[in-house]
């Protein structure tokens, strides 16, 4: 009997939790692009990856690289995509697995968005390059195959996560239980909790609408798939930063939030120091400062593209 009734009660909290994933689908609807402009399709490795496109044609190509978290997508450009667009030819791309681009259940790893960042940015001519976070290290890994005009990195690093922890990556993977523990990890107090503590320096500047998208970008279909390579550390890439960085054969400006302490500014002035390369420092703010000063951050990157 009580073998009967532990196993009863376990088909039953199984069929709890389930319900609960079931239901917290049905409450984010279908994702909209975060940002304006056209929004094409990219197809590469059989995914369709799905990007925002604004600007002339004319106008030098501009690519926007966004950082990968849990709930990453283009949208981290969202306060200078529009602006850049007045001058630039803009394409910005949602990652795949992440945004509104498609999402199969791949384990995905860094050498997987090296390849990406690779073929993406090779499909246009001789662009300038903005690329944030871990994604900035993976186009320093791929520099040599490409033609760039220019590199504006923010807060770049090679390492997102813990060591490689493959029983986390699987747990989160799994069906109901990891979708559950996923849910967890993107619910909107943890959202609010995680911009608050590495995002923004000051929360006042990120919107309850955005945190909204985020949490609802974290909630569609396969959405926990592409986060559990990054929470277990598979996103991690495997290289020097500071050696790959040195051999991009462009201008490369490097921006920084003051208060940054994922990445520190102690970082940043050491990969600027060995690798001959301008730092740019916003005060007061952390991993986005094109996000929380944007005027500022224009101007960073304007100054760089112009070189």
């Amino acid at each position: 009997m009580k073998l009967r009734s532990v196993a009863g009660a376990l088909v039953a909290g199984t069929g709890a939790v389930a319900l609960a994933n079931a239901a917290l689908r049905q409450r984010a609807p279908p994702l909209e692009p975060a940002l304006g402009g056209d929004h094409r399709t990219f197809e590469w490795n059989g995914i369709d990856v799905r990007y925002a496109e604004a600007g002339d044609t004319d106008d030098p190509d501009l690519v926007l690289l966004h950082g990968v978290n849990a709930a990453g997508s283009n949208g981290e450009f969202r306060e200078i995509f529009d602006e850049l667009a007045a001058d630039y030819h803009v394409i910005a791309p949602d990652l795949p697995g992440f945004g509104t681009s498609e999402r199969p259940p791949l384990r995905y790893s860094a050498t997987l968005y090296e390849e990406f960042v690779r073929d993406f940015v090779a499909a246009f001519e001789n662009p300038a390059v903005v690329a944030s976070s871990l994604t900035g290290a993976y186009l320093t890994a791929v520099a040599d195959d490409l033609d760039l005009a220019s590199v504006v990195l923010i807060c770049p690093t090679e390492r997102g996560g813990p060591d490689r922890n493959l029983p986390a990556r699987e747990l989160l993977r799994a069906p109901v239980v990891g979708e559950a523990l996923f849910n967890l990890l993107t619910s909107k107090p943890s959202i609010r909790y995680f911009n608050a503590d590495h995002g923004y320096y000051d929360m006042d500047r990120v919107s309850d609408a955005w945190m909204d998208y985020e949490w609802r970008t974290a909630h569609q279909p396969n959405a926990r798939y592409a986060p559990a390579s990054f929470v277990s550390g598979f996103l991690n890439a495997e290289f020097d930063l500071e050696q790959t960085l040195a051999g991009v054969d462009a201008p490369v400006t490097l921006l920084w939030g003051r208060e940054a302490d994922i990445t520190p500014l102690k970082r940043g002035r050491e990969l600027a120091a060995a690798t001959d390369t301008r730092l740019v420092v916003v005060d007061d703010a952390k991993l986005l400062p094109h996000v929380e000063f944007p005027e500022e951050s224009l101007d960073a990157i304007r100054e760089a593209i112009g070189e």
